[in-house]
């Protein structure tokens, strides 16, 4: 979230007061700019003052930080690839009729696809639910990727390797701890 600097220099000095005490609920940028302004101001700050603000706003930023698990990235990856051999397999499937509404259909898997591996990337826990019921709604098919094989086989082992990827993916999130351990 950003703060603009010049919404906070409207304030009076007793309102950005409120942004330097502890337990605030503002963002440390806010926080930060407050004690700028009130500086330049004229407000002088005792050395005890100026140390508890500039801990109180590198507290915040480290409880602002998202930290993101390995496991996270590296099933982001495996969804990029998967959606990756999606468009290849586009490209490769002989039976594909080109019209409008089968490549509006495959645009918009493999949007859900890549916006599923950036969910995934920015650490977000929900995207490995969505993960799993596309999955599940997913095995339904899997009699027709078999089917595929037969007619063309590198299609059909695409098919196959999507899904390896997929339900790879789907097992490293399922790694990742629910809580930090300090």
């Amino acid at each position: 979230m950003s703060v603009k600097r010049k919404v906070l220099e409207a304030k009076t000095d007793q309102e950005l007061e409120y942004y330097l005490q502890e337990g605030n609920k503002f963002v440390p940028q806010a926080s930060q700019f407050a004690y700028e302004i009130l500086k330049s101001r004229g407000r002088i700050f005792t050395p005890e003052d100026t140390e508890r603000i500039t801990l109180m706003i590198e507290k915040k930023s480290e409880e602002d930080k998202i930290i993101i698990h390995e496991n996270h990235k590296k099933a982001a990856n495996l969804i990029y690839i998967s959606a990756t051999l999606g468009i290849v397999n586009m490209i490769l499937f002989p039976d594909l009729p080109f019209s409008f509404f089968s490549i509006f259909v495959a645009i918009i898997i493999l949007g859900f696809m890549f916006g599923i591996g950036y969910m995934i990337s920015k650490g977000s826990n929900g995207a490995k639910y969505i993960l799993l019921v596309c999955m599940i709604f997913g095995i339904i098919y899997i009699p027709f990727i078999l089917l595929t094989i037969t007619r063309t086989p590198v299609v059909g082992i695409i098919n196959i390797v999507q899904t390896v990827l997929q339900v790879w993916a789907i097992v490293l999130l399922y790694q990742i701890p629910k809580y930090k351990l300090e």
